[in-house]
Parts: structure tokens; C-alpha cells; sequence
């Protein structure tokens, strides 16, 4: 008799359970359909990549001088610095740079650590291609000028879901004086300086009161 009155028991608590798991997953559901859409119609809409984004490197060819810092502080080693040695200047002569973005990781050490900052990140991340070899960028195709989405006339840039005002979802539509919710860069940088500036002032008083 116990017995029976136990699996009865048990049985009545996974149904409970089980209709408290299915009323969550519901709950999340119907909150999800009552939101807006925020599919992007690729390609005819972009999303603006952020600030600190890192896609497609650039490279400026004059401004290199082979010293080879982007392949010790690549944690594979992938950029090719290709050079000669001038015997008259007793200098390096770059002859070839080259970055296989099948293999790069995006890591940007190569551009930090770049001491003519010849390197820099761009916005560029359309670089699909139908043969992997063809995602070996020589010095000529790491020269080209990058895409950007905001000056496509033809691509409508939208905002990402991150960089939009409080309390909206849908990314069409949205004014873009319209502060986000987030700051910026250099909002952040700012508010540091002003909060250092404040805390300077404060103990240069207080020793003068002492």
C-alpha cells in the first residue's frame, strides 16, 4: 500500500514539474513573438561594425621597414616579410609582404606591436573566397583602400543591436542622432580624465589644509 501511495506521489511531482518546465519555455516563447524582427536583408542592408572591430588588415608598403616585430608577436607566425639585404645602404629592402587570412586569427598584435604602425585594422569583412589560396593577400591587395558600409550608396547601414538607443529592438528606421545605449571610446577615455582630474584637485586641497 505505501508502495502504491509513493509512486503515486512521485508521479504527481514530475508532472508538477514537468508543467512548470513547459510554462517557463512557453513564457520565453510568447516573450520572443512579441518582439520586433531584426533580420538584416544581406546584402542590400549592413550592419556597422563597432568601433574596436577588427576585420581585413591594411598595410602600408612605404611605411615598412622589415623589421619583422608582426611575425615574432604572431602567435603563428603568419606574416611573410620578405627582404634583401642592400650591401651599399647596409640596409633591409622589402621586396614582398603577404597575410593568409585563411590562417589569421584577427588576433591585431601584429598591429599593435607595429613600430611605424604601418598595420591597421579596418571594417572590411567581406573577404569570401572560391579558392583558399586566394585568401593569401600579398602587399598589392593589402594596399587597397577598405569597403566601408557608410559610404556604399547602394547598402542601407544599419546599427547593431549593442549600439542602439535604450528600449529599442528593431534596428530599421532608427535615427542616428539618437544616443545608444552604450558609450563610447572616448566618451569612456573622458570620464576617466575628469574622475583623475577630481581625485588630483581633491588630495592637492587636502594637503594645503594640512
Amino acid at each position: 500500500m505505501f508502495g502504491f501511495l509513493k509512486q503515486v506521489g512521485d508521479y504527481t511531482r514530475d508532472a508538477m514539474y514537468a508543467a512548470r518546465n513547459l510554462a517557463q519555455g512557453f513564457a520565453v516563447t510568447f516573450d520572443h513573438m512579441q518582439r520586433r524582427p531584426v533580420t538584416v536583408q544581406y546584402p542590400y542592408e549592413k550592419l556597422i561594425p563597432s568601433e574596436r572591430y577588427r576585420g581585413r588588415i591594411h598595410y602600408e608598403f612605404d611605411k615598412c621597414i622589415a623589421c619583422e616585430v608582426c611575425v615574432r608577436v604572431c602567435p603563428i607566425n603568419l606574416p611573410v616579410v620578405d627582404w634583401v639585404m642592400n650591401k651599399n645602404t647596409k640596409k633591409k629592402e622589402l621586396r614582398n609582404y603577404s597575410i593568409d587570412f585563411g590562417v589569421c586569427i584577427f588576433c591585431g598584435n601584429c598591429v599593435e606591436y607595429c613600430p611605424t604602425n604601418c598595420l591597421s585594422m579596418t571594417e572590411e569583412y567581406e573577404m569570401a573566397a572560391f579558392d583558399r589560396h586566394g585568401l593569401n593577400y600579398d602587399n598589392v591587395a593589402l594596399g587597397r583602400l577598405p569597403t566601408n558600409v557608410t559610404t556604399d550608396p547602394s547598402v542601407q547601414p544599419l546599427r547593431e543591436l549593442a549600439y542602439l538607443p535604450v528600449g529599442e529592438v528593431d534596428p530599421h528606421g532608427v535615427p542616428a542622432d539618437n544616443p545608444r545605449a552604450g558609450t563610447l571610446p572616448a566618451e569612456v577615455m573622458e570620464t576617466i580624465t575628469l574622475v583623475k582630474n577630481k581625485e588630483k584637485s581633491f588630495e592637492s586641497d587636502r594637503g594645503v589644509d594640512a
